[in-house]
């Protein structure tokens, strides 16, 4: 996972995946992903960042369930300049984990760092994290608690980032298998 050099292969795939045939017209371009970031203060994540540029902004088709919402949509109301909170899974609904004030830090989960992608429905969003140790990584965020996608987390076998979360997805897998016992 490279957050900053997007790969061609991995554009690609995406491309397919996303079933885009219109030679980039749905696409942001660059001159306004430029501006987003300058308004943000942040530098988007390859290959999210070329795939809004120069692929497309948004998709009615999934992932997730109810498609692919558009960069300024995702990240107009969240406070990208701010690092997302977490390094790891955690189910506030069941611990309040190590924060001495565990409402105000689930409130950064939803807005802090992060894009959201879309949703599953039922308030299961999907993140890209553009600020923060988990730069380039996608999250699922619910009213119960919050997860990183990908193998080397334990929650999937699909790769982390973008492409694999989009790949993952692509391929017809679950979105989230259980978690390691």
């Amino acid at each position: 996972m490279n957050n900053d050099q997007a790969d061609p292969a991995e554009l690609a795939a995406l491309r397919e995946a996303f079933g885009v045939r219109d030679g980039g017209e749905s696409a942001l371009g660059w001159e306004a992903v430029h501006a987003f970031e300058a308004e943000h203060e942040v530098v988007l994540p390859e290959p999210y960042r070329t795939f809004v540029a120069e692929v497309t902004d948004g998709s009615c088709q999934g992932p997730p369930e109810y498609g692919l919402v558009g960069l300024v949509e995702g990240g107009g109301k969240q406070d990208l300049a701010k690092p997302f909170p977490l390094t790891g899974a955690w189910l506030w609904e069941e611990d309040e984990g190590p924060y001495e004030d565990p409402d105000a830090v689930i409130e950064q989960v939803a807005r802090d760092g992060s894009l959201v992608l879309g949703t599953d429905g039922c308030g299961m969003d999907w993140h890209l994290i553009v600020t923060g140790p988990h730069r380039g990584h996608i999250w699922q965020i619910t009213g119960e608690g919050a997860h990183p996608f990908g193998a080397e987390f334990g929650w999937t076998t699909a790769e982390p980032g973008f492409t694999g979360w989009v790949r993952h997805w692509a391929a017809g897998r679950e979105w989230c298998d259980a978690p390691p016992a």
